[in-house]
């Protein structure tokens, strides 16, 4: 049914680690996600939403409608002042469980929080004390399916639960949040904060998951490229007149590859990570229909930034093993098999292995780049939002360009609840009404990689590098650069952006890598 909401509106808001533009079915992947792909067809996915590109950044900003500079977490977590960010969430801000709770909702957390600098100890910036009445997951980022770190319920640790038989992470996420909403008194509102690590690295998931997916990826990233783009015309989701993306020239053709088998497989663990999390979401989705709840919910999916071209091996050196979301034995205590290399068949508990540039470059059809940077590969998430009962025209597509920063201002909307201190956003719902809404101006800043976008123009720029423009209306995989045609367009857009870099307190990179230089510290991976 469709119509006005009777009361306030439950909230669910569930997030994925390291998820490509196109991974979903919905969104043109050949990955099984029935559940999400339910959501989307009833409800309404945006096709230009853009999130940060990397993960404690687009939390922070998820949590708070501010941009992550304003709220102290830069770049990741850890304490990098003087000359970088606090990496803590800060106290100044206010989190979507503090304004919800304070107008009389529940509120609970299932899965990865990662925007607290001490992990170890309770503090200022633990789920609890910003508004969550519960918690169960991780305060630090990825790691282990099997036996993650900084496992914890609400402020105690309980990493030996990781040693009850069946445990898996993903599953224990989706557990604990079908827990916290059958806890709920039947006449309360709540809001549910669902982060998942899937699909992050490590590449884990059961065989049987993985089993399913045997000869899929067989054809390899060029074929699927291509299938992609025609799946997402077909859908609406991509304008015909852009094109796609050239194969990442570092990404060999899928021809030439001598361990096709292996790199098959690493996609596969992948797609099943993926199915897990949709099938996790399926339980949500039941727990509510049961108890009558899914029509007044306001649900949202989306990730937190485009897919991960990162590797795990000799190209990082320092990271494995002494990484410390990275276990030294199996709970049975087998050795660990770090890396990507084609003698280790990742999926097991004993290996701890990512999918790599090779398959980032398909999960981001049609886009180039990745988590890191600002061009779309590294910002363009999937976004779907679901409400029966709120708004009406389902399986629609929104096109609007929009942002994090726009997604509290969207939930206090709903809920009829007034923010405290102002919010970078705006609120969403006469979109997902299917009404216009004024043109936004968003803004990008990770690592020193800088983006601006406004109507049809996006300015974009490499840390290092100079400023490339882009007609989005025409070219938003971003194959023709116009910057030496348009100057004008290009000064007026930098202009914006120092006056945004500035007022929100973005501290260059260079001050940032001279620190680490002038301290002798190991230089961080992007540098």
């Amino acid at each position: 049914m469709t119509g006005t909401p009777s009361r306030r509106p439950d909230i669910v808001l569930v997030l994925a680690d390291d998820l490509g533009f196109s991974d979903l079915g919905c969104y043109g992947g050949e990955i099984d996600t029935p559940n999400l792909d339910r959501l989307g067809q009833a409800g309404v996915r945006f096709t230009q939403f853009y999130n940060s590109p990397r993960c404690s950044p687009s939390r922070a900003s998820l949590l708070t409608g501010l941009h992550p500079h304003q709220v102290g977490v830069g770049i990741l977590t850890g304490d990098e002042r003087p000359d970088g960010y606090p990496g803590d969430l800060s106290a100044g801000s206010v989190t979507a469980a503090e304004a919800l709770r304070a107008a009389g909702y529940r509120t609970y957390l299932s899965g990865k929080w990662h925007v607290a600098a001490d992990m170890s100890a309770p503090n200022g910036a633990w789920p609890t004390r910003r508004g969550f009445d519960r918690f169960y997951g991780t305060i630090d980022g990825a790691g282990s399916y099997y036996q993650p770190v900084t496992l914890t319920r609400d402020e105690r640790d309980i990493e030996h639960e990781a040693n009850e038989p069946g445990f898996f992470y993903t599953d224990a996420i989706s557990d604990n949040a079908v827990r916290f909403i059958e806890d709920t008194p039947a006449g309360d509102p709540f809001f549910l904060y669902l982060a998942y690590t899937a699909p992050h690295w490590p590449l884990h998931a059961p065989e049987e998951d993985v089993a399913r997916y045997r000869g899929r990826f067989d054809a390899g990233w060029d074929r699927l490229r291509a299938d992609r783009l025609r799946r997402l015309r077909d859908e609406g989701i991509l304008d015909p007149a852009w094109d796609l993306t050239g194969r990442d020239p570092r990404v060999p053709a899928w021809d030439e590859v001598a361990d096709q088998e292996w790199e098959a497989r690493r996609m596969e663990v992948y797609a099943a990570q993926v199915t897990r999390m949709d099938r996790g979401v399926g339980r949500i989705l039941d727990t509510l229909e049961r108890l009558g709840r899914l029509d007044d919910t306001l649900l949202l999916f989306l990730g937190d930034n485009g897919g991960c071209a990162e590797e795990l091996g000799d190209d990082r050196p320092g990271f494995i093993p002494q990484h410390p979301t990275m276990p030294r034995r199996t709970r049975a205590g087998a050795p660990m098999r770090y890396g990507n290399s084609p003698g280790i068949l990742p999926g097991p508990e004993d290996t701890f292995a990512s999918y790599g540039r090779n398959w980032a470059n398909l999960s981001n059809t049609p886009f180039r780049e990745y988590k890191h940077w600002v061009h779309e590969g590294g910002i363009a998430t999937p976004l779907i939002v679901h409400w029966p009962a709120g708004i009406g025209s389902p399986g629609r597509l929104c096109a609007a360009p929009r942002q994090l920063v726009d997604v509290l201002p969207t939930l206090l909307d709903a809920a009829s609840v007034t923010a405290g201190p102002p919010l970078e956003g705006s609120s969403m719902l006469d979109l997902l009404h299917g009404r216009e809404t004024a043109e936004r101006t968003l803004f990008w800043e990770h690592e020193g990689n800088a983006g601006v976008r406004r109507g049809r123009w996006k300015l974009v720029r490499k840390h290092g590098r100079a400023w490339e423009l882009y007609d989005m209306a025409a070219d938003r995989t971003e194959l023709r650069d116009l910057a030496a045609g348009e100057p004008g367009v290009v000064a007026g857009l930098a202009a914006a952006y120092d006056e945004w870099a500035a007022r929100c307190g973005v501290i260059p990179r260079e001050r940032i890598l001279d620190a680490y230089r002038r301290t002798g510290r190991p230089m961080p991976l992007d540098a």
